[in-house]
């Protein structure tokens, strides 16, 4: 893995949030000022494909990444964009029975849940 690649990977296993690249970028920056966004961009694919990371797409909304390559579900605030990990995994049962319903292999599905995060919530008294 190159110098580059392993920093990326060092500063968003360092951010609890899933931070877009604009985010990464910044931190990187700090420990190798000559490094362009594009840069780090295009390492984020490649983290991505590797395994290493999830490419999060998002309602829309600009990509996040996400240090836990292993998956798992998230919900977005639908009013700051915060995202955060669901700790449970409720769709299981249903992939394992299209698996046995069907001829084919399920590698993966995307799911987002959406609601409000706490902060705004209470901001804006959603219930």
């Amino acid at each position: 893995m190159t110098q580059q690649r392993k920093v990326i990977l060092e500063e968003l296993k360092k951010i609890n949030s899933h931070p877009g690249a604009d985010e990464i970028y910044e931190r990187v920056r700090k420990r190798l000022p000559q490094i362009s966004l594009g840069t780090v961009y295009r390492n984020l694919e490649i983290l991505s494909e590797l395994g290493e990371i999830q490419n999060l797409e998002l309602g829309g909304t600009p990509k996040r990444f996400d240090s836990n390559p292993k998956k798992h579900y998230h919900v977005r605030c639908s009013r700051c964009g915060r995202v955060d990990d669901v700790p449970i995994a409720p769709l299981k049962k249903i992939e394992n029975e299209i698996c046995g319903a069907t001829v084919f292999t399920i590698i993966g599905h995307r799911l987002e849940f959406t609601g409000f995060c706490p902060e705004c919530s209470e901001k804006n008294a959603f219930p």
